[in-house]
């Protein structure tokens, strides 16, 4: 609703702007200020997302708000000691943990074979909504990977992120559909394939100029006589 207000609110500048209505233009100012201040203020549904092993070791970590080094560990740990405690025949949402933000946010998780992954959401948002996001994101994963495992998170953290960024940006969520997102990642890596032969090139050029005797082909080479290839010449 707020993106098609602001849509319109830039038609309508357009239109003031050409008419030269000063106090039309001002208006506008004015209202799209309180419109910035609007999705300024909007509660990012997603507060952290976090994958973690049996043991506790982060696999994967993303948080959408500010913490720093040692507080976003406190969190880890927190979390982990809430969730692995948990019997796997109850519920996979419980409180938020006091260090991430309490009875105002919740704690929605999965667990696959040796990885938790855990989303850190707002109290009103629809826990089953966010456990099928969770099921995409692991789907997605193990398209993209081939039945994906826990070493695929730790040696491939750059393409993780990526897969995790087409669903998830700034606590929002973009997309849920996922042969979308596998459209997105099949663009991405031919791109990266484009762009890896071009820095190539220079290097596989450099390589065949070395690998070329020219000093000896030069010597090889049957130059004409040059008077008889002037008389040999028809014009």
């Amino acid at each position: 609703m707020l993106t098609f207000f602001l849509y319109f609110k830039l038609y309508k500048f357009q239109l003031v702007f050409s008419n030269g209505q000063c106090y039309s233009y001002l208006q506008f100012i004015f209202e799209l200020f309180v419109v910035i201040i609007l999705i300024s203020n909007l509660k990012k549904m997603i507060k952290a997302i976090l994958v973690f092993n049996n043991h506790g070791k982060p696999r994967l970590t993303k948080f959408y708000q500010h913490f720093n080094e040692e507080m976003q560990q406190q969190i880890i740990k927190e979390t982990f000691q809430l969730v692995s405690k948990r019997d796997d025949n109850v519920c996979n949402f419980l409180e938020g943990g006091t260090l991430i933000g309490g009875s105002d946010y919740k704690l929605i998780y999965r667990h696959y074979a040796t990885l938790y992954f855990v989303f850190c959401v707002d109290s009103s948002e629809s826990e089953l909504g966010i456990l099928d996001l969770i099921q995409v994101f692991v789907e997605t994963l193990d398209k993209c990977f081939e039945n994906v495992c826990e070493l695929d998170l730790i040696f491939h953290v750059d393409k993780v992120h990526y897969i995790l960024n087409e669903l998830v940006m700034g606590g929002m969520v973009l997309e849920t559909n996922m042969n979308e997102i596998l459209i997105r990642i099949e663009d991405q890596n031919k791109l990266e394939k484009q762009e890896s032969g071009i820095i190539a090139a220079p290097a596989r050029a450099v390589s065949a100029v070395k690998n070329m005797n020219i000093p000896q082909q030069i010597k090889e080479m049957k130059l004409p006589d040059l008077p008889q290839a002037i008389k040999d010449l028809k014009f």
